[in-house]
């Protein structure tokens, strides 16, 4: 089971041990006394950054495993208070049959990820609001920053080395799908051996709607940008998460309409 996350305010004997691992790691706290203060969230602060985990001063599984505390790094899964009911509040024009039909797969692909925690459902969930308001996968229509006034369809597309497309028909074989909206050659080549069962996303891009494999690449996404995501959510920067994903701001305030709502029906549940 995950350990109880230790942060300011706390105190006692798992504070007590935290302080003394962490200043024999050579990271002081100052005294030894039992009190979560600004030292010992500062020191927790300096062990994440040297150890590459998300720096917010908040020992948590993952922190006081590396630490040799505990044993188990998962971190608390939510999932199971994440209902058809909570997230309809947070998609509040979507209709409730597509989130009891979709929901399910997305939790289940977080929970195969080791994504279920908190922060990753809120962000989960808000991207999907952002990206596919309606809780379907969705495929990328035409726009002008996709298709050019006279050009064919995803002809702005068909050249991005960034998305590694190599020439027509690359933009409108490549063009976004699902609920996170995969985008270019390289990106459905990465993604598709590293699915639960494996699919040749290159070959067959149109498999990147389907409800259980768009779950699927959500997580592997979000997987792959989770310490950056956390980061940012650390510091209240929803504009800076969001670009992670989308690599701009298309839908901000969508995604940060869904997540706010989420974020406090979510705090409600735990």
């Amino acid at each position: 089971m995950p350990v109880v996350a230790l942060k300011r305010g706390m105190s006692g004997p798992e504070v007590l041990a935290l302080q003394k691992v962490l200043a024999e790691h050579g990271f002081s706290p100052g005294a030894f006394d039992s009190e979560y203060g600004a030292g010992t969230e500062a020191a927790v602060m300096a062990f994440q950054s040297s150890e590459g985990l998300l720096a917010d001063g908040i020992a948590g599984s993952r922190t006081r495993t590396r630490l040799g505390l505990a044993t188990d790094p998962t971190l608390p899964d939510v999932s199971g208070s994440v209902s058809c009911q909570v997230v309809s509040q947070m998609f509040p024009v979507t209709p409730l049959g597509n989130i009891k039909a979709n929901l399910p797969c997305v939790l289940s692909a977080l929970r195969q990820r080791s994504l279920a925690d908190r922060s990753m459902v809120l962000m989960a969930l808000a991207t999907i609001r952002a990206e596919a308001e309606l809780f379907l996968p969705l495929s990328e229509g035409l726009s002008r920053f996709n298709t050019s006034p006279n050009g064919h369809a995803f002809d702005l597309y068909d050249w991005r080395k960034d998305l590694g497309n190599t020439g027509p028909p690359d933009g409108e074989r490549y063009k976004g799908r699902g609920f996170v909206q995969l985008t270019g050659r390289a990106n459905y080549r990465r993604y598709g051996p590293m699915l639960a069962k494996p699919v040749n996303l290159e070959a067959n891009p149109d498999f990147a709607a389907d409800p259980i494999v768009a779950a699927e690449l959500l997580a592997l996404f979000l997987g792959d940008h989770e310490r950056d995501i956390k980061q940012a959510l650390v510091r209240k920067d929803l504009p800076a998460a969001r670009r992670l994903v989308n690599g701009g701001l298309h839908g901000l305030d969508r995604f940060t309409d869904a997540f706010q709502r989420g974020n406090a029906l979510i705090s409600d549940l735990m």
